[in-house]
């Protein structure tokens, strides 16, 4: 009778731990997603800094959960929310990498070349971010033709196109200026090849027939010049662009005289 009421003892003993065992696992699950929804609630009251905190504690205690994967994503927001562009980027690269399922997937990837483009600054700067997000968006075409993002994103790469345009025909009529000839032409020659289809093509043809005609070789830019004659007269650069080569030309004339 002993052993019985030992081995009864034992049994509900085991028994007891089960349950606390599953009790546990329950309030687990249910700590998790109180700690998510209040991520949520933060994000959605533009308080960041807590909903990074919360996204956090359930990426450590439930990676590989639902709700982690879930929390991934809007950690990232969280960070993109409080313009922490680079910080918003590798959160998201994260669940890309490590999620590829993940129904966030598509945004996630948008996000990422949003974030760059935001963080890509003024022509005269340096163009890494631009370039990068570039890059991103055309990879993101490819990877999801039919996207509801697809509208913003040609908008936005037709933005960085014009921007990268830009910087080489400031950079060319910079070196006009310090008569560094040769590099101008390279400059504008880089955006007739590279960003024709920008809104400073135009200028960049104006730019390449001075650097021409400046570096002496008028023949090429009085070709250059008629080449284009209608568009730049509508665009109200012929003009100038003919002045600069009657003067080197004048100027030519009394050298050789």
């Amino acid at each position: 009778h002993f052993y019985c009421i030992i081995r009864s003892s034992n049994i509900q003993t085991f028994l007891l731990t089960l349950l606390s065992c599953a009790g546990s696992k329950s309030n687990r699950e249910i700590t998790l997603k109180e700690t998510f929804n209040s991520g949520m609630e933060h994000l959605e009251k533009g308080k960041y800094l807590q909903a990074q905190s919360d996204f956090k504690n359930v990426l450590m205690r439930g990676t590989g959960s639902d709700l982690g994967d879930d929390a991934q994503y809007y950690l990232g927001e969280s960070y993109y929310r409080n313009e922490e562009y680079l910080l918003a980027v590798a959160e998201y690269e994260k669940l890309t990498r490590r999620m590829s399922f993940s129904p966030f997937v598509e945004d996630a990837r948008f996000k990422i070349c949003e974030a760059y483009r935001i963080e890509s600054p003024k022509y005269y700067h340096d163009q890494e971010y631009s370039e990068k997000s570039l890059d991103r968006y055309q990879e993101f075409l490819d990877d999801f033709p039919n996207s509801k993002f697809n509208e913003d994103v040609l908008a936005s790469i037709k933005i960085l196109r014009a921007k990268l345009g830009k910087k080489f025909f400031e950079t060319g009529v910079l070196y006009i200026k310090m008569e560094e000839y040769e590099s101008a032409k390279i400059s504008f020659q880089s955006v007739l090849d590279l960003y024709y289809d920008t809104d400073i093509i135009l200028d960049a043809r104006k730019g390449m027939i001075i650097a021409l005609a400046k570096n002496k070789e008028i023949d090429d830019a009085l070709s250059l010049l008629n080449a284009h004659k209608k568009a730049l007269k509508n665009a109200g650069l012929y003009s100038d662009a003919e002045k600069i080569i009657d003067k080197v030309k004048k100027q030519l004339a009394k050298e050789n005289n």
